[in-house]
């Protein structure tokens, strides 16, 4: 008997962490139990580790896992990437080529890392526009070397149908690509204990990679003009550094964070299960930087918290705009809006209720479903046109 389930390959050169990873991870669960997929990657994965991290429960029983190097390699590419973004590019571009070299045995070629050249028509989740590419007219001497050991096509990337993370970027990609986008939520995998309002801590989390673009230091300043104001309010920091480059930047500001030791925590690289902890018991989160989406932002909707957002990006669409009491335009915007929330129970009252409606947007299970609907239509043959006489 012949297997009549359709083929399916999925590239998603590593995985290092983070919503984007969610996001493949997912994909691969609304597939493996109508298809036949393979997972491409540069190295082998631990499906046990990442299973752990995102709360899928996929196994080689159901998924195929094709790495594009040695196993053995997975921790010095691992480290080449965290490290060197022109290795790290390297690494991509020669990983599309091969990934271009075998896509035309399945019937479907799917990218969950952003817009690509797929060696065929397929279906790309963009996170982000130029992450692997840049048009050929713009591109330096580093990105073009990189687009001819990919043989890149930007016929071939605009030619896949495309979903992505918010409305946002979906602006940004019609901008810079010329192509609509479908809007499919990435998914908040984490599962968070509900803690009631008034057992969490008057505290907040600050969480993501601490680098320049997530203006760490500015979150510390702003809690501290609040502070000033006669609010005890804590601050705790999670999330690691940004690889050697990011090296100077975490030092700052762990050292300001020791300034403030008082009131300010920096959990760094903290263990995943001590991360949701402490999701789990603040009361407030605070994200300073334009996002395309904003996956710890959503993770703070899912744990019951209210969550002051930057007026630029998709973290507004997470958290709505309607609700303009937590969106900020700046610095001291933010203190005003922050302090009028904490000296009002009303306001935290209707503002939790407001919240509690943006949790289904982000859930596993609609996540899954628009992606199984998405690769259906792939699939579908296109239909004859009839003519009538």
């Amino acid at each position: 008997m012949t297997n009549s389930r359709k083929t399916i390959a999925v590239w998603q050169p590593y995985f290092l962490g983070g919503g984007a990873e969610a996001v493949a991870l997912w994909v691969l669960v609304a597939l493996v139990n109508d298809y036949d997929v393979t997972l491409c990657t540069l190295t082998g994965v631990d499906l046990d580790h990442l299973n752990a991290m995102y709360g899928t429960d996929l196994s080689r029983d159901r998924l195929q896992v094709r790495p594009l190097l040695s196993p053995g390699l997975t921790r010095l590419v691992h480290g080449l990437i965290a490290n060197l973004p022109w290795v790290r590019l390297a690494f991509i571009h020669w990983s599309i080529r091969r990934f271009k070299a075998i896509s035309a045995q399945y019937d479907l070629a799917i990218s969950t890392y952003n817009a690509v050249d797929l060696g065929q028509r397929g279906l790309q989740y963009i996170h982000w526009v130029n992450v692997v590419e840049q048009p050929w007219a713009k591109a330096g001497p580093i990105m073009k070397l990189m687009l001819k050991l990919s043989r890149f096509s930007e016929a071939n990337l605009k030619a896949n149908r495309s979903l992505t993370n918010s409305f946002c970027t979906a602006g940004v990609v019609k901008q810079t690509y010329g192509i609509d986008a479908q809007v499919v939520y990435p998914p908040v995998t984490t599962a968070i204990a509900l803690v009631p309002w008034p057992d969490k801590e008057t505290a907040f989390l600050c969480s993501g990679r601490v680098v320049v673009a997530k203006q760490t230091h500015r979150v510390i300043e702003i809690l501290a003009a609040v502070r000033q104001r006669g609010f005890d309010v804590k601050l705790h920091i999670t999330g690691g550094g940004g690889g050697t480059y990011g090296w100077g930047y975490e030092r700052r500001v762990q050292k300001l964070a020791a300034a403030n030791a008082d009131w300010v925590t920096f959990h760094r690289d903290l263990p995943y299960a001590d991360y949701l902890k402490i999701l789990a018991r603040c009361r407030y989160g605070i994200h300073h930087k334009p996002e395309p989406f904003g996956i710890s932002v959503a993770e703070m909707v899912n744990a019951g918290m209210i969550p002051f957002v930057y007026n630029r990006g998709g973290q507004i669409e997470i958290v709505n705009a309607a609700n303009s009491d937590i969106i900020f335009s700046n610095a001291q915007d933010a203190v005003e809006k922050i302090v009028a929330v904490l000296e009002s129970r009303d306001r935290q009252s209707a503002l939790l209720e407001a919240l509690v409606q943006q949790k289904s947007l982000f859930s596993t299970e609609r996540f899954t479903q628009e992606i199984a609907a998405a690769v259906a239509t792939c699939l579908s043959p296109i239909p004859t046109p009839t003519h009538s006489l």
